[in-house]
């Protein structure tokens, strides 16, 4: 027969696997339990339950002169540690919350601290304070019109040009932002703009020179200054 026994010992305040000897003596058992309960010795009662659940105690240990294997005790049983006196030893209290005082922050001084997980987002661009250009965009297709350029614009009248330079060749936020605009300074005023569109600019020019118009209106070639006229197609 063995002589030591292995037990669930359960208080107020811990929970434990511990592996007590059968010839260990209930003061002796009480000194140790003291030790990782918290619960002095005069104020243990010690419980003998089958398990955690059982509402009934097999045995209560309370003769201290008393062996532990007096109690017929086996593996895995649970040794019950009650405090009768928890005033004077404060068991409980550790997982008590109901007496803890709660820490609250607004939500102005929680945004100036620099140790929060809003804080780290910012720092580091991540969720609603990545930066939009490391956003998923569209791709943007090829367009074979250097910038310098002569060119022209094509128009609804077939003795009608309109020509210039090609200043600027790309995506833009106008527009719905979709797809490539051909920004051009034209040679005469028949424009629409200085190389700008709703505050953002793009290239310069003087005012009502520049235009955008997509690629698919544009020649590129050598095209001479020649003398226009105004049309409304473009922005």
């Amino acid at each position: 027969m063995s002589s030591v026994v292995n037990v669930f010992v359960v208080s107020p305040d811990t929970r434990s696997e511990r592996r007590f000897e059968l010839h260990t003596s209930i003061e002796q058992l009480k000194n140790k339990l003291e030790l990782f309960t918290g619960i002095p010795v005069q104020n243990q009662r010690i419980l003998l339950l089958d398990n955690e659940q059982d509402p009934n105690p097999v045995q209560v240990l309370d003769d201290d002169s008393r062996p532990l294997g007096y109690y017929s005790i086996r593996d895995w049983q649970v040794l019950k540690v009650i405090d009768t006196n928890p005033s004077t030893s404060f068991t409980g209290q550790l997982t008590d919350t109901s007496q803890v005082e709660k820490f609250e922050l607004s939500e102005e001084a929680y945004a100036q601290r620099q140790d929060t997980v809003l804080a780290y987002k910012q720092q580091n661009k991540i969720g609603r304070f990545a930066e939009k250009d490391q956003l998923p965009q569209k791709p943007v297709p090829e367009v074979n019109i250097p910038i310098g350029a002569r060119c022209e614009v094509e128009t609804a009248e077939e003795s009608f040009h309109k020509r210039g330079k090609v200043k600027f060749v790309g995506p833009t936020k106008f527009g719905k932002g979709d797809g490539v605009w051909v920004g051009i300074e034209y040679d005469e005023p028949i424009g629409k703009n200085d190389g700008s569109v709703n505050g953002e600019r793009y290239f310069t020019c003087k005012p009502n020179f520049g235009v955008f118009v997509r690629p698919e209106r544009v020649r590129v070639g050598d095209f001479p200054v020649e003398e226009t006229h105004f049309s409304d197609e473009e922005m």
